[in-house]
């Protein structure tokens, strides 16, 4: 037995002894012990994940009851990143469900969920087969399906968003399975090593790929397909959603790389164009819901839409550059793709574990009520101030270098040799640059407000003033992944190497050597290196945190009225912004995509007409896509429902007749 094969068998060994844990285990003991055992779960996935990023071979072979092949599982060095990714980001959800999960999501049906997820999570990138692979998938999404039911008794809200998440995740199954359909059908096999035979060029291809880009860019939060999301990651526990975002998105993003990385490489240009079109504008509706959201985890959620649409946009970028043979500016794209993808899973696994401290400690997520949190809990305030910085891909962090990579390939991957590219390349170059522009600059915006109004503003609700830190088993998975952020930042050469080596023994050396600094000297010249930026930023990081230490010790903090203020006192939380006033002019400036909803309610003081006792002003923010695109569809589809009901009416003689009517279809369509 191989140390992959051994490191797969201890997972399923893991998941029985996880599932019996949560089964027999008494509710004062059930978090502490299935926490600890989905924790195993996700260190064993680590490890198998590393064995097989490092080259390690093996196979477990699962066999079926139906005439067919005994489903194999054998994860390359792609499947083994991802391993990785996805148990990292498991053994922080599960650390901080130890400390967090009580009551409803400390239940026997939550924690023995919570293992089935991360077990299905782990080995969708392992499947070397269609059927292993669909398998593992729908064990993936049952199990975050039953996790979602942790509140559906005591919040009603719960009930509709499983239902959004069931259906767009079924819907995603359908598109997946239709294109494997269509590939297994054109090659004559369900292995992936039959699939990759298929000549990209054939209509057929064409047609999978289309359905298999719809079915994953639902699972990866892409619009239009992302209307889930807003819905169920406010609803989840704290670790549940960062399970679910952090590393449930990234089998999304596995998904699409295997499609045009492993089954269909070298696809047609045009191709590369849909996924960047789709990743640009899901990373613009993303960016621009989240600067405009109140609400911490909706917040969140909508930002995860925006990083999957950069993913999504260096990974078209990609497949359009090998298109037009600019391989070594496709390389870089498709390495700044997976960086996006890893910063991602640190950097929001953190906020959303941010977040689930916030709602245990203080019981709201509206920011407009949130506020003085950074000194009552100043271990939680500084892990998500530091996921906060990647998140706005602010230097030093993990964020930066991915973005600032994917610039570098767009930037100078219009150019090869000296020469201009396709047509499609030159436009489309330029076009993702402004997108990542405008989207770096809603991003800062957006955590700015974000970490401002809820940590450093002054407290709006007794909720708030009343918050205090979370414990210890919370406290060490916050750190871990605020570490992990900073530390992807600073190290991005062998990190970039590595990736290099999943992505498969034909990418460019060059690439691979240089890492960020430069592209490859087929002609891309270098710009800048990520790393210079670091230390300019820690050059000039130091000496203002430097004469800030000595100001604070210089000037303490006044308690006492100030004098010039007349006696009255100091700065109060009606003064300050709130999240809603401080996304007011965006929200006037996008207008037109946003549809905003006002509600001013004046109360006139007595029977005066004039005098203004109190103005209440509320605002909401809805969905478009859900509105425009969705709603119609669903009345309409309940409007043929109603009318539907006039064939039953309780007639047996219609009933006979609708029988009759089949049977003559029927018959007249085998006589054809």
């Amino acid at each position: 037995m191989t140390a992959l094969e051994a490191g797969m068998l201890s997972q399923t060994l893991l998941l029985v002894v996880a599932i019996a844990a949560a089964l027999a285990t008494p509710l004062s003991w059930r978090s502490r012990v299935s926490g600890t055992f989905c924790t195993l779960l996700a260190a064993a996935g680590i490890v198998t994940g590393a064995i097989a990023l490092a080259g390690g071979t093996g196979s477990l072979s699962i066999p079926t009851a139906l005439p067919m092949d005994p489903l194999a599982l054998s994860p390359d060095r792609l499947g083994g990143l991802v391993m990785v990714v996805v148990s990292v980001v498991g053994v922080l959800a599960s650390l901080f469900g130890i400390g967090s999960a009580r009551v409803a999501s400390a239940s026997r049906t939550a924690w023995l969920s919570m293992a089935v997820f991360l077990f299905g999570m782990q080995l969708v990138p392992a499947a070397t087969d269609v059927v292993s692979f669909l398998l593992f998938w729908e064990i993936m999404t049952l199990g975050s399906t039953a996790l979602l039911l942790a509140h559906h008794a005591t919040r009603g809200t719960v009930a509709s968003a499983l239902v959004w998440y069931s259906a767009m995740s079924q819907l995603s199954f359908f598109f997946v399975l239709a294109g494997f359909a269509m590939l297994a059908g054109l090659a004559g096999g369900t292995g992936f090593a039959d699939l990759a035979t298929i000549d990209p060029f054939t209509w057929q291809a064409s047609v999978a790929f289309l359905l298999l880009l719809l079915g994953f860019g639902g699972k990866a939060e892409l619009v239009p397909l992302h209307v889930w999301v807003p819905r169920v990651l406010p609803e989840a526990p704290g670790h549940v959603a960062a399970a679910m975002s952090g590393a449930m998105v990234n089998i999304g993003v596995y998904g699409a790389l295997l499609v045009v990385v492993r089954l269909l490489p070298d696809g047609p240009a045009w191709w590369g164009v849909l996924i960047m079109a789709l990743g640009g504008v899901s990373a613009l509706y993303g960016i621009l819901q989240a600067s405009v959201a109140s609400n911490l985890k909706v917040l969140l959620a909508y930002s995860t839409t925006e990083n999957m649409g950069l993913v999504f946009l260096g990974l078209g970028a990609s497949v359009l550059l090998r298109a037009d043979n600019a391989t070594a500016a496709a390389d870089a794209a498709l390495v700044a793709a997976l960086l996006l993808m890893l910063s991602h899973a640190a950097f929001k696994s953190t906020l959303f574990l941010g977040a689930g401290a916030v709602a245990r400690a203080a019981g709201e997520m509206n920011l407009d009520r949130l506020g003085g949190l950074g000194s009552r809990m100043p271990w939680t305030a500084a892990a998500f101030g530091a996921a906060a910085m990647g998140a706005a891909a602010l230097p030093v962090t993990s964020g930066f270098v991915a973005e600032w990579m994917l610039l570098q390939a767009l930037i100078h991957g219009s150019r090869v040799d000296g020469e201009v590219v396709s047509v499609a390349a030159s436009v489309a170059m330029p076009l993702a640059v402004a997108v990542i522009a405008l989207t770096a600059g809603l991003a800062l915006l957006t955590f700015v407000k974000a970490y401002g109004i809820a940590f450093l503003a002054r407290p709006r609700s007794q909720e708030a003033k009343q918050a205090r830190e979370v414990p210890v088993i919370m406290r060490i998975p916050l750190a871990i992944g605020a570490l992990l952020v900073i530390g992807l930042g600073v190290l991005p050469g062998p990190l970039a190497v590595a990736i290099g080596g999943a992505v498969g023994p034909e990418f460019t050396p060059d690439v691979r050597t240089i890492g960020l600094a430069g592209i490859d000297a087929r002609g891309i010249d270098a710009v800048l290196d990520p790393i210079t930026f670091v230390v300019l930023a820690g050059l000039l990081l130091v000496p203002v945190l430097i004469v800030l230490f000595l100001s604070a010790r210089r000037h303490p903090t006044r308690t006492s009225p100030l004098p010039w203020a007349g006696g009255g006192s100091r700065l109060r939380p009606r003064m300050q912004y709130t999240a809603t006033s401080y996304a007011e002019p965006l929200v006037r400036v996008f207008d037109d995509v946003l549809r905003p909803s006002r509600d001013v309610e004046v109360t006139h003081a007595g029977e005066s007409r004039y005098l203004v006792e109190r103005v209440h002003v509320e605002q909401s923010v809805s969905d478009v896509v859900e509105t425009r695109l969705y709603r119609p569809v669903l009345n309409l589809m309940q409007r043929a429902g109603i009318l539907a009901r006039r064939a039953q009416n309780g007639s047996i003689h219609r009933y006979l007749s609708y029988s009759f009517v089949a049977l003559l279809v029927v018959l007249i369509v085998v006589s054809l």
